[in-house]
């Protein structure tokens, strides 16, 4: 073999190597991005109460593959057992007439189990996906309806099912990026520590804490706020 072709020859197989690197890097990638199951429709094993190391039983209960609250127990919100920091969160969720529940991010377990008012902890600490029957919730301001960004940003372009329905949902966060899904639409996006954010924040009513959305790593919580509703088809993944 004359020297041009050992040079190609070599040249060929660097080339041969760097793809099959690349190709083992994109699977390696692939697989980091796995999909876990928080709730399949049986097992709860990725899930906890908050502040208990258990699953809150007769809190929260499973029937016909879904996820359902106890209005007749004393409030105790769902955590994801790991925490999560950039995510992809999907879920499905439905309610009964006038009830209310929220999904939160970057949750930490550093409120009181009572929060004085009734509800849940930690919807004064962290950013809430709203779940809530729009139609006969009291409460109609539409910067607290289903979908929003709790008492912040209103949803654009939702469509909602009726009553007993379930309704598809996702949350992305990534960076400080972070979109609400409703339905197949994005509902809402925001960047977290933008000027925007920071002036909506300051003229909140989570003004006088601070450090309300700072955490960037947690866990995923669904709340009990008193009434029953409805999970199903939870599943997250890094990004």
């Amino acid at each position: 073999m004359n020297l041009k072709l050992s040079i190609a020859a070599f040249s060929l197989g660097l080339i041969f190597t760097g793809c099959t690197s690349n190709a083992e890097e994109e699977k390696m990638e692939v697989a980091e991005k796995a999909w876990i199951t928080l709730f399949d429709g049986a097992s709860t094993d990725a899930l906890r109460g908050y502040a208990i190391d258990e699953f809150p039983v007769g809190v929260w209960y499973v029937e016909n593959g879904t996820l359902i609250t106890n209005p007749d127990t004393l409030n105790r919100d769902l955590i994801t057992k790991e925490q999560f920091g950039d995510f992809e969160l999907e879920y499905q969720w439905a309610v009964d007439t006038a009830a209310n529940s929220g999904v939160f991010i970057h949750v930490q377990e550093k409120a009181a189990m009572e929060a004085g008012n009734g509800n849940s902890p930690n919807w004064l600490e962290n950013w809430e996906f709203q779940v809530l029957d729009d139609l006969h919730f009291p409460d109609t301001a539409v910067v607290r309806s289903a979908g929003s960004l709790y008492d912040l940003i209103v949803p654009e372009k939702k469509v909602l099912k009726p009553i007993g329905e379930f309704n598809s949902a996702k949350i992305i966060h990534k960076d400080g990026h972070v979109e609400h899904w409703l339905n197949g639409a994005k509902v809402v996006q925001f960047e977290i520590g933008s000027d925007e954010m920071n002036e909506l924040l300051s003229n909140s009513k989570f003004s006088e804490n601070k450090a309300y959305g700072t955490d960037t790593l947690g866990h995923i919580m669904f709340q009990h706020h008193g009434q029953k509703v409805y999970y199903k088809n939870i599943r997250v993944r890094e990004i």
